[in-house]
């Protein structure tokens, strides 16, 4: 009972709309390619996504060094089976020959590499010309899955910048939430933060996460502030023909 209270409460205050909003974008966007396409999932990690891609010839990439502990820092999983994975290699050095698929998809991955320039690079040699590359990463994030956690603040410039010099134009980047979305993530998690972290006031930010509830339940705004922060960008792009 107490269990199903929490997945009731967490529902209600809206805790997950971060993933369930990328999800359903996700899944718009993966079930409307025509069937047949060959795709690549870049990091797919436990394959989140294969099911909105059962009318493609699907194929899964990860390096597979995440297991679900990590360094016991941030957040962590737990637990983390890649052991369905196809191709166990380095993003950066796929062993598929020029030009092998016609959609590549890599979300939430891009905070986890070293070096994303170099993996656009190999999403580029990949992609067939008009081939369709998917993203989402984050603009702003805890870190998670540590010591595998390289970098946020995926910006819409990022895209606008490093995309068209690798030959792809940008069809679509749209914001996960915006600045005041986030904020009402945070606020939320206060409580559950307060006591992780030992914070003998920790009742009191179940108050002021109360507090915030109430204001994003009946705020009207005019205007979105994804222009100064949001959880992340959703971008579609698609490789010049040569």
């Amino acid at each position: 009972m107490k269990s199903f209270m929490k997945k009731i409460i967490k529902k209600i205050l809206g805790v997950n709309v971060n993933e369930e909003s990328r999800n359903a974008w996700l899944k718009n966007i993966l079930t409307s390619l025509p069937p047949g396409q060959a795709l690549l999932d870049a990091g797919a990690g436990e394959l989140r996504n294969k099911p909105f891609c059962e009318h493609l010839d699907y194929v899964s990439q990860d390096l597979c060094q995440y297991e679900g502990d990590g360094n016991a820092q941030g957040l962590q999983t737990g637990k983390w089976d890649t052991s369905k994975i196809d191709l166990v290699c380095d993003i950066v050095n796929i062993p598929k020959p020029d030009a092998s698929f016609d959609v590549i998809l890599c979300s939430e991955v891009f905070e986890h590499l070293p070096d994303v320039q170099k993996a656009l690079d190999e999403f580029s040699r990949l992609l067939k010309p008009g081939g369709k590359l998917i993203i989402t990463a984050p603009f702003a994030s805890f870190v998670h899955f540590a010591p595998y956690h390289y970098a946020t603040g995926f910006s819409k410039y990022w895209y606008e910048y490093h995309l068209p010099s690798r030959n792809f134009e940008i069809q679509e980047l749209t914001p996960n939430g915006d600045w005041f979305a986030y904020l009402n993530q945070e606020i939320l998690r206060l409580p559950g933060m307060a006591r992780r972290y030992g914070d003998w006031s920790w009742p009191v930010a179940y108050l002021l996460a109360g507090i915030g509830f109430l204001y994003f339940l009946i705020s009207r705004r005019s205007k979105s502030a994804e222009d100064l922060a949001c959880f992340g960008w959703h971008c579609v792009a698609v490789k010049h023909k040569d």
